[in-house]
């Protein structure tokens, strides 16, 4: 479901929707990096992700693996399909993932009635890890939400979660 933010744009600066245009001189105007939407998602993935991944790699995960965690940590075991989309992970890779989780004892198989699906679940151990990252990164966190402030917060998850679905909507460019 989109959420309409339009009755946001008010809380926006007025040169928020000034994403620059490929028709636009790229030459004459010295923002054209600084305004692309791709390059100030990277960024703000890479700061943001910087403050957590101290916590991953103390633990000797990586950060998909990490991803796989909290989607299981959620509860209901996921098949393989569903880990894919929530984690944004190529099925190669999920498959490598879900070997080393397996083999460190943090998730199991789940029976299913439908054997061509591979169902997995965190285990007791996997659950424990999850709990244990959640609190030790908690403080980076909330610095983070506070520092950003709750209502912007909001905003930009949900203006973020509406980008996505508007761009999946999108026909494949060519």
């Amino acid at each position: 479901m989109v959420t309409s933010v339009a009755h946001t744009a008010a809380a926006l600066p007025a040169d928020a929707d000034a994403e620059t245009h490929p028709s636009q001189e790229k030459s004459s105007d010295t923002n054209y990096y600084e305004r692309s939407l791709t390059v100030a998602l990277l960024r703000a993935r890479e700061s943001t992700m910087r403050r957590f991944k101290k916590y991953v790699d103390e633990r000797d995960l990586s950060l998909p693996q990490w991803r796989v965690l909290r989607a299981l940590a959620e509860g209901e075991p996921l098949d393989a399909g569903t880990l894919c989309e929530r984690c944004v992970i190529l099925p190669p890779s999920l498959t490598r993932i879900l070997r080393a989780l397996a083999e460190r004892g943090l998730t199991r198989q789940v029976d299913c009635a439908d054997a061509r699906r591979h169902m997995v679940a965190l285990s007791d151990k996997g659950q424990a890890l999850f709990d244990e990252l959640v609190g030790a990164s908690e403080k980076s966190r909330r610095e983070i939400y506070d520092a950003f402030g709750p209502e912007k917060m909001a905003l930009l998850l949900d203006l973020l979660n509406e980008l996505r679905e508007i761009t999946e909507a999108l026909p494949e460019p060519d």
